[in-house]
C-alpha cells in the first residue's frame, strides 16, 4: 500500500459549503459553458448524455462517472449541469485547473444505474462509445473519474476495455468496497489493469458500502498499475442528509477545491508513455 507522502499529516478545515457555493471566485472564461451531446447507445432507441466541455491548451480529459442513479441533473442557468454529486457540482473546478470534461449521465433507457448494470457487457459497451466520441472530441490523454457507484462503472471499464486505446488512467473517489455488492472494487480483477491508479477517500466517509478501512484493498491489488497511490482525505465540513449521499463527507463538502487540486495535481503528474 502506497500513501501520498505528506498528506495524512495535514487536516484542513473550511467553512460550510453548500453545492451552490463551490464554484464562486471562478472567472467568467473559466464559468463558460459546454454543450449537451448524446451518444448512440447500441440498445435500439437508447442515447448517453455526455456534457462536453473543452479547456484551451488541456493537460487532461477527464470523463465522469456520476453515482447514485447516474444522472448529472439539468443544465441551468450558467450552462452547467446543476445535478449535485461531487463529480458534476465541481465539475468547473477541475476545468479551472486546465482540463476538458466529460460529464456522462445515465442512458435514455435506464431509471437507475444499479450494480448489475454498471458491469454488464451492455454498459462497457455504452462508456465504449461514449470514450470513442471523447477521443474523437479532444487529443489530450483520457482519465476516467468515478465517484462512489462511478468507482464500479470506471474500474469495470479500465478492466473491459483494456488494450483498446480508451483509457489512459483512473481516479477512483468514495469507492463502493463492501464485497457483498455486485461489482465492488475491491472484488474486481485489478491485477488485469495497466493504468496509472489514484484512490482516493474520506476519512469520515460513513457509507456503509463504501467503508475507509475497506479502501488499501483497492491499492494493494492494483499490482500491475504502472503508477499509483492512496489518498485518505481529511478535510472538510458542513456535512447533511444521508451519509452515502453527495452533501455529505461521502461527497467531500465543504473541501471540494482541495479535493479537485489533489486528484488534477497527482494526474498532471503522472507522466504519459
Amino acid at each position: 500500500m502506497r500513501w501520498l507522502s505528506g498528506f495524512l499529516c495535514v487536516c484542513v478545515f473550511l467553512p460550510s459549503v453548500c453545492a451552490a457555493d463551490v464554484v464562486q471566485g471562478l472567472t467568467e472564461a473559466q464559468m463558460a459553458p459546454g454543450r449537451l451531446q448524446r451518444v448512440a447507445s447500441a440498445r435500439e432507441g437508447a442515447d448517453i448524455p455526455v456534457y462536453l466541455r473543452a479547456t484551451p491548451d488541456a493537460k487532461g480529459t477527464l470523463v465522469m462517472l456520476p453515482g447514485g442513479s447516474g444522472g448529472i441533473g439539468k443544465v441551468g442557468a450558467q450552462g452547467w449541469p446543476d445535478g449535485s454529486n461531487f463529480l458534476v457540482r465541481s465539475a468547473p473546478l477541475f476545468a479551472a485547473q486546465g482540463f476538458n470534461l466529460a460529464l456522462v449521465s445515465r442512458p435514455s433507457d435506464q431509471t437507475e444505474m444499479d450494480y448489475p448494470f454498471r458491469v454488464s457487457e451492455p454498459a462497457m459497451d455504452d462508456l465504449r462509445r461514449v470514450l470513442r466520441q471523447v477521443k474523437a472530441s479532444f487529443v489530450a490523454p483520457v482519465w476516467v473519474v468515478g465517484t462512489s457507484r462511478g468507482t464500479v462503472s470506471g474500474t469495470a471499464a479500465a478492466i473491459a476495455l483494456r488494450g483498446e486505446g480508451l483509457i489512459d488512467g483512473l481516479v477512483l473517489t468514495s469507492s463502493v468496497t463492501l464485497a457483498k455488492t455486485t461489482g465492488a472494487v475491491p472484488t474486481q480483477a485489478l491485477d488485469k489493469i495497466t493504468v496509472p491508479v489514484l484512490v482516493m477517500h474520506h476519512e469520515k466517509d460513513a457509507c456503509r458500502v463504501c467503508r475507509p478501512h475497506e479502501v488499501p484493498a483497492i491499492d494493494r491489488g492494483l499490482v500491475n498499475s504502472r503508477r499509483h497511490a492512496f489518498v485518505m482525505f481529511s478535510a472538510g465540513e458542513g456535512e447533511s442528509g444521508n451519509p452515502c449521499d453527495a452533501l455529505h463527507f461521502h461527497g467531500f463538502i465543504g473541501a471540494e477545491p482541495q479535493a479537485v487540486e489533489r486528484i488534477t495535481d497527482w494526474i498532471a503528474a503522472t507522466p504519459m508513455p
